[in-house]
């Protein structure tokens, strides 16, 4: 992806053909679990904001990850483990199963989180 990018739906559309399913669904997982996140693209990917840093997620060569901001990673650290990476970005496969229930969940638990600062 060397072009410029200007929004989620060009990064998406750039990306390579085979991460392009699971990027779809991962926006709309967000955009339907916190539907008054803004989207915008951060440090080249994805980002969505609400009340503070929500979510963040990229397509790579042979998968995507989805970033976890601090209190989704707390609440679920077990529950995200099989699809953990590192301490806080989930790798899903190109083709792979993406935990819907979980994302949401980090998802609520991050919003929750950010709007009580």
């Amino acid at each position: 992806m060397q072009k410029r990018l200007h929004s989620v739906s060009t990064y998406i559309a750039a990306a390579p053909k085979a991460s392009q399913p699971t990027l779809r669904q991962l926006r709309n997982i967000i955009t339907t679990t916190i539907p008054d996140a803004e989207e915008k693209l951060s440090y080249g990917m994805p980002y969505y904001s609400y009340h503070g840093r929500l979510a963040y997620f990229a397509a790579f060569r042979d998968h995507c990850s989805f970033f976890v901001m601090n209190a989704g990673r707390k609440a679920f650290a077990k529950q995200m483990a099989p699809y953990l990476a590192s301490k806080s970005t989930m790798h899903f496969p190109h083709g792979g199963k993406v935990p819907v229930r979980l994302i949401q969940r980090i998802l609520k638990e991050q919003a929750k989180s950010n709007a009580a600062m």
